[in-house]
């Protein structure tokens, strides 16, 4: 049984604090949208597709102690407290579809009373918790008959990045969903993690998953991702993503990029495993992607331990953009796996 990250009834919110991960495994209660923004930008919540979630869940548990007397007022209110969780993380893309959506919905009906707009809006917000780990139970499953389809070896071995599992969706996970149906089919030798520095999401969070789950599995330093490739035999790397370009450049966590590059030259298949809300049709290439800069302290420091000489300067972007051209395996999304270039027509119709 894989991790839950987000306990949700109505009009009560927790999450896990992945701060205090691995060591305390502690459930913080969010009551308003505020809490849910602070929650997201100090990273106690991340991964793109749980930002969303835990985002949307903040305002309907706030919405659902809120009391208005008109439509348009209610509307307004909904429109900034979204407008205002859009700003806790720019570069993934999922709470801004979540916001355009919502925000649509709450105008469709104006016959209803103010409590029925309210409280549709709520199950609105509800359903997206079940599709999100429906949709990341189909991308393990194409993402697992691909790979088998495509790879010679009988028994896969996987490199993968930072943290795309439980603790980064509503359940189940993208890049890690597909490890999960690898495993589940007995076809999964064994998966290597990197650690993921700065913010370590590898070491505390993926290598806390699989050992949770049992899969088999073993911890590397981001800097011997190269050697990894070349003597383990791995047979995919698999990655997830916080924003998908229309062309398939992708903004994943730091490190992704030069990880892509190395699996390239090793003739490595390449995947990228996200939800159709991580593609942003919008942007047209990974050039007009906003990367998010993190404080300098995230790389100066390691469990509040100076690890750098003091006066040092610091670059601390969070996400880096791999080209479409590396993502060699293919981009695994609920509704199948696309190359790159095939994802704009596949998912125009769809989304």
């Amino acid at each position: 049984m894989s991790l839950e990250a987000i306990k949700y009834t109505r009009g009560h919110l927790r999450i896990l604090n992945q701060l205090l991960l691995p060591n305390q495994a502690i459930y913080e209660q969010l009551n308003t949208t505020n809490d849910g923004w602070q929650a997201i930008k100090e990273m106690k919540v991340r991964g793109a597709p749980a930002i969303a979630i835990v985002g949307c869940l903040s305002l309907a548990v706030e919405l659902f102690t809120q009391h208005f007397d008109t439509i348009d007022s209610l509307i307004v209110w909904i429109e900034s407290k979204l407008e205002y969780l859009v700003t806790a993380r720019p570069t993934a893309v999922n709470m801004k579809t979540a916001r355009d959506k919502l925000t649509q919905f709450v105008k469709m009906d104006r016959s209803l009373t103010v409590e029925e707009v309210k409280l549709n809006f709520i199950d609105e917000v509800e359903r997206m918790v079940a599709k999100d780990i429906a949709d990341n139970k189909a991308i393990g499953c194409f993402g697992c008959e691909h790979i088998l389809k495509n790879v010679t070896e009988k028994d896969v071995v996987v490199l993968t990045h930072c943290n795309t599992g439980s603790l980064a969706t509503a359940g189940y996970g993208t890049a890690l969903g597909v490890v999960r149906a690898l495993h589940h089919q007995d076809v999964l030798k064994h998966v290597y993690c990197t650690e993921t520095r700065p913010y370590n999401q590898g070491s505390r969070l993926t290598a806390y998953e699989l050992v949770h789950d049992c899969i088999p599995a073993t911890l590397i330093a981001d800097s011997m991702a190269a050697i990894t490739l070349k003597e383990r035999n791995v047979s995919v790397v698999i990655v997830g993503a916080d924003r998908i370009a229309a062309n398939g450049d992708t903004a994943n966590k730091i490190g992704t990029y030069q990880l892509a590059i190395s699996a390239k030259h090793h003739k490595v298949p390449f995947y990228v495993a996200a939800p159709s809300t991580s593609v942003d049709l919008d942007c047209i290439t990974g050039d007009n992607i906003k990367i998010e800069e993190r404080p300098p302290k995230e790389l100066t420091h390691l469990l509040g331990h100076s690890i750098a000489a003091l006066g040092i300067q610091c670059w601390n972007p969070a996400f880096d953009v791999t080209p479409a051209r590396l993502i060699t395996g293919g981009i695994v999304t609920e509704y199948g796996v696309f190359e790159p270039s095939q994802l704009q027509h596949e998912l125009k119709n769809r989304m």
